[in-house]
């Protein structure tokens, strides 16, 4: 069966899924959407989901041969000097999760949401 190309295109445009987002077709730093699972104890007493943002992508790193001050400062074992970014959370908000705790029982916590993302200095422990 011969099928002309317009309709190729169209047939393969329908079936092809949607799933990639503005943001994770770009590049850099961005608010992505996750399901977390909330549990009150390890037993799971209480249990509830809810939808919260991360911050997710990269930032500009780079590596460039050190200075002589900062040669002579580290006795000549650090040449190289590397300066990075990491996206991280610029603004939080608050979100209210409902945890089920059993029978008609109900527990509501706040938990931080990323608002808004960028890329800044790395650090270990930030939130």
């Amino acid at each position: 069966m011969y099928l002309p190309f317009a309709t190729v295109i169209l047939i393969f445009a329908v079936l092809t899924p949607k799933t990639r987002s503005y943001d994770a077709a770009t590049p850099g730093c961005h608010i992505h959407p996750f399901n977390v699972t909330i549990t009150s104890d390890r037993k799971g007493t209480c249990r509830g989901t809810q939808f919260i943002n991360a911050c997710v992508g990269h930032c500009e790193s780079s590596a460039f041969p050190s200075k002589y001050s900062v040669l002579v400062a580290s006795r000549f074992k650090h040449n190289i000097t590397s300066v990075s970014q990491c996206c991280t959370i610029s603004k939080v908000e608050k979100v209210k999760v409902r945890l089920f705790c059993g029978a008609s029982h109900w527990e509501e916590i706040e938990i931080g949401s990323a608002s808004a993302c960028q890329c800044d200095m790395c650090r270990l422990a930030r939130y």
